[in-house]
């Protein structure tokens, strides 16, 4: 998804907006950071969960916490704040649960482990940019 900046992060609030337009935000959120391999899976047919995954990686606990950060302090000047945060401390897979949404921000090498792209491969793919 670095192919090219995304210059306008959509404005989202709890009562104005569905789940893939808070989906896509947090995509471009995290892609503003540099997140590595953004993607969102429409989890609506395929889980009773959440309605999206935003799912991206990062190559270092520094840069984690800095897309986590990013998401969370934009979301919260739009009055959106997360029911659950996971992972923060050891930086290595921070879960951000937003309810219609969760966030799964890894390392590199955490993602490829777990392969959530894999696991809930019967997921459509949004388009990004």
């Amino acid at each position: 998804m670095r192919n090219k900046p995304f210059q306008d992060y959509g404005q989202v609030s709890e009562g104005n907006t569905d789940s893939r337009e808070k989906s896509l935000t947090i995509a471009r959120l995290a892609d503003s950071k540099k997140a590595v391999d953004v993607v969102a899976l429409d989890m609506r047919k395929v889980s009773g969960l959440c309605d999206y995954f935003v799912i991206c990686s990062g190559s270092s606990d520094k840069m984690l916490k800095a897309i986590s950060d990013n998401i969370r302090e934009f979301l919260k000047k739009q009055g959106i704040s997360p029911a659950h945060v996971e992972g923060e401390q050891e930086a290595k897979w921070i879960l951000m649960d937003y309810g219609d949404v969760i966030v799964h921000i890894f390392h590199e090498e955490k993602r490829s482990f777990y392969n959530l792209e894999r696991l809930w491969k019967d997921a459509k793919k949004l388009k990004l940019a």
